[in-house]
C-alpha cells in the first residue's frame, strides 16, 4: 500500500512545510493542487520542512480535475473533512494493488462543497471534541498518516532508531 497526501489549494506555508516533513517520515507522496496561498520558494515553507525537501516526493497539479485524471483504477481516495460521513478507522487496507490518497482542504474553507457532494461516501472525519471547529491541518495529516501506517503494519518504516539503537541502554 502506498500513501499519498493531497493538499487542495493549501494557504499556509508553515503547514505545508510541516506536512512535507511528515510525508518524508511516512514515505508518502505529497500532491499539491493549485492555487497555493504562497510560493514554493517561501522561506517559511522551507524552514518548517527542514532539510527534508530533497527527499520529498512532490507532485503538483494545476487543478482538482487534472489531479483526478492521474488516479489509477484500483486507487482509493478519501476526503478528510469535519463533515465526514465515516471515521478514519473505517478505512480498510485495500485488497487490490491500488494506492490510498487522502485529500485535505484549504485551511480557511476546506475542500470545495461540490467536490464533497460528489464524493459523500468517501468523506472521512477525525473525531474531536465539540470544543473546537477544526484541528490544525498539519496535525490532521500527521494523525491520518500514522493511522494509515498502522493499517499497513508500519511496512517499510523503521520500528527502531536506526542510528543509535542502544541509546537508552547507555544513558543513566
Amino acid at each position: 500500500m502506498k500513501l499519498h497526501i493531497v493538499l487542495f489549494e493549501p494557504e499556509i506555508p508553515q503547514n505545508t512545510g510541516n506536512i512535507a516533513r511528515t510525508c518524508v517520515g511516512f514515505n508518502a507522496t505529497l500532491h499539491l493542487i493549485r492555487p497555493y496561498g504562497f510560493v514554493l520558494s517561501d522561506k517559511n515553507l522551507k524552514r518548517s520542512g527542514c532539510d527534508y525537501w530533497a527527499k520529498l516526493k512532490l507532485i503538483e497539479h494545476d487543478c482538482y480535475e487534472e489531479f483526478i485524471k492521474t488516479l489509477k483504477k484500483d486507487d482509493e481516495i478519501y476526503y478528510i473533512t469535519r463533515y465526514g460521513k465515516h471515521l478514519l478507522s473505517d478505512i480498510k487496507k485495500p485488497k487490490k494493488a491500488g494506492d490510498i490518497y487522502l485529500m485535505f482542504g484549504r485551511e480557511s474553507k476546506g475542500i470545495k462543497d461540490e467536490i464533497l457532494a460528489a464524493n459523500k461516501s468517501r468523506t472521512i472525519r477525525i473525531p474531536s471534541s465539540a470544543n473546537v471547529r477544526s484541528l490544525n491541518l498539519s496535525n490532521c495529516v500527521a494523525i491520518c498518516a500514522y493511522e494509515m501506517a498502522q493499517l499497513d503494519n508500519f511496512n517499510k518504516l523503521s520500528k527502531v532508531e536506526p542510528h543509535k539503537i542502544d541509546y537508552l541502554d547507555k544513558i543513566k
